[in-house]
């Protein structure tokens, strides 16, 4: 976390240096914009039991990660806009919960979540400061899920070592964001962003598990126009 706020305050220092360079031109029909930032995915974890053989009440919880974001976006109206959000791999731990919370980490999951939005940005285009909302779809790609001694001994107990893969997942996202212009080119840019994705966890041993993750996405950046 302190990683992240530092990178963001980074990000502001930048903003303000170039606040200075004055004159402002619209986001307008026609115009490509960049984003380049930082974004943090928390999970809201619902879990289901990993299936018997199991201790009954055996479920999983995921922590958070944080990474640099890359973002592509198309005005196809002063107000209407296409948006491509990309980046790299996130890591995600795995944890015991329920009947087995606190046994520690059970192992790491990586994800890509590229997301395509649809977005409306409010106010004219000639507007400093434009909030906007967009709807959208998210592919979660989960890849490299490694399991741990811990998932064995909770498993697999005396056996092999446990592996596990999460099923990939098209799902729907929402967002809610705002920009502020800060020159000709450049815009500070920060959103939220809500998608409802359940996945199942399918384990070496051949139990399953079905996972609702739902993570709430927040992100900052700086955005440039051509």
């Amino acid at each position: 976390m302190n990683k992240t706020l530092h990178t963001a305050a980074n990000l502001l220092a930048l903003a303000a240096a170039l606040s200075a360079a004055g004159g402002a031109t619209a986001q307008a029909k026609g115009d490509w914009t960049v984003k380049v930032g930082v974004n943090k995915i928390m999970p809201k974890v619902e879990s289901g039991d990993v299936s018997a053989p199991a201790l009954p009440g055996t479920k999983a919880d995921i922590g958070t990660d944080s990474k640099p974001i890359f973002n592509l976006a198309y005005f196809v109206t002063d107000n209407i806009a296409a948006e491509l959000d990309l980046g790299v791999p996130y890591r995600h731990d795995l944890f015991g919960a329920g009947a087995i919370e606190g046994t520690g980490k059970l192992g790491t999951a990586d994800v890509l979540p590229p997301t395509l939005f649809a977005q409306y940005r409010f106010f004219g285009a000639n507007a400093v400061f434009r909030p906007y909302v967009g709807v959208g779809v998210t592919y979660a790609y989960f890849r490299r899920e490694r399991g741990s001694a811990q998932l064995t001994a909770v498993l697999n107990t005396g056996g092999p070592a446990s592996t596990f893969s999460l099923e990939a997942k098209w799902a729907p996202s929402v967002q809610l964001g705002a920009s502020y212009r800060l020159n000709e080119r450049w815009s500070v840019d920060g959103g939220v962003i809500k998608t409802k994705v359940k996945t199942t966890a399918t384990y070496s041993t051949g139990q399953t598990q079905d996972i609702r993750l739902d993570p709430v996405a927040v992100n900052l950046g700086l955005t440039f126009k051509f």
